[in-house]
């Protein structure tokens, strides 16, 4: 149309609020594994320390705290060695049948050890064996008397009626020997062994051992343990 300007015009909106758009980096797969690992790990930890407390108290007070001026009569095996593994040596019973070592555990075990012939000082540590678990009125069923027999001498058949509620394994003198020894300048025979719950030898009797002395080491342990351990396997 002549005589005016035409022209078009693109009028712009009124400003708005200023929208701002804020930018997040997405989480790491393999650090949130590692977070989530390690959490599982803590959770692992506490509850093996809630469930050995009562053990490592029990330790702690009889090893640890213990009142001035106590001696013990056996000797402490520092640190106790563990018992070996299934797969490192074999136990028989006296029919021949295989003993899985593993199955020992669960009870206190005072043992002794001597071939199947069974002289004079292992007929004494076997009748000791008896006498002093008896002694410990309540709380004898959370001990088990254990003989090693350490050849294939056949066992005389008048011991047997004592051995009834014994443990009477065949094992090599060397497998013994890997796990138990005796004191300098004795023979592996000449001792009790005492060997705790978990399957691991603790403490030693002297040779010519003292029973009223080993009694009063034997109820100490009970006592120091009877808030976590329990008679039977």
């Amino acid at each position: 149309m002549s005589g005016s300007n035409s022209s078009v015009h693109a009028e712009l909106p009124e400003s708005g609020p200023l929208v701002q758009f804020s930018v997040h980096s997405l989480p790491d797969p393999s650090r949130s594994q590692a977070q989530r690992t390690r959490r599982g790990r803590l959770k692992m930890l506490a509850v093996w320390a809630v469930c050995a407390a009562p053990v490592v108290a029990s330790y702690y007070t009889y090893y640890v705290l213990r009142p001035q001026g106590r001696v013990n009569y056996g000797q402490l095996i520092q640190p106790p060695i563990s018992m070996p593994a299934d797969a490192t040596w074999s136990l028989h019973d006296l029919r021949g049948n295989l003993v899985l070592p593993s199955s020992l555990k669960g009870q206190w075990l005072l043992i002794t050890v001597a071939g199947g012939a069974c002289n004079s000082e292992c007929e004494q540590h076997l009748y000791q064996q008896r006498q002093l678990r008896e002694t410990l009125g309540k709380d004898k069923d959370r001990l088990d008397r254990v003989w090693l027999v350490t050849d294939d001498a056949p066992v005389r058949a008048e011991l047997l009626p004592a051995l009834q509620q014994a443990w009477v394994l065949r094992a090599s003198d060397e497998a013994v020997r890997r796990w138990l020894f005796p004191q300098a300048g004795h023979g592996l025979s000449q001792h009790l062994y005492l060997v705790d719950p978990r399957g691991d030898w603790m403490m030693r009797f002297p040779a010519s051992l003292d029973p009223s002395r080993v009694k009063k080491d034997l109820t100490r342990l009970m006592k120091a343990n009877e808030s976590w351990d329990e008679a039977g396997r």
